[in-house]
């Protein structure tokens, strides 16, 4: 299995992301089905897939 990483700019993720504090940014959960990070402190969702093809969407 490969392994990598993607570096996103956080304005291109989304605007909660982008104003959050460096804190909030880094309580980041991975979804238990591995397709979704949460952030908890600002109460943001994301899906993986969206964030990789540049269509990121917050599902909040």
């Amino acid at each position: 299995m490969e392994t990598g990483s993607v570096s996103i700019p956080w304005e291109k993720c989304s605007e909660r992301l982008a104003r959050a504090s460096w804190i909030e940014r880094n309580r980041a959960e991975l979804s238990p089905s591995g397709y979704g990070i949460h952030w908890p402190l600002i109460d943001e969702d994301l899906a993986v897939g969206p964030l990789l093809f540049g269509t990121a969407l917050s599902s909040r």
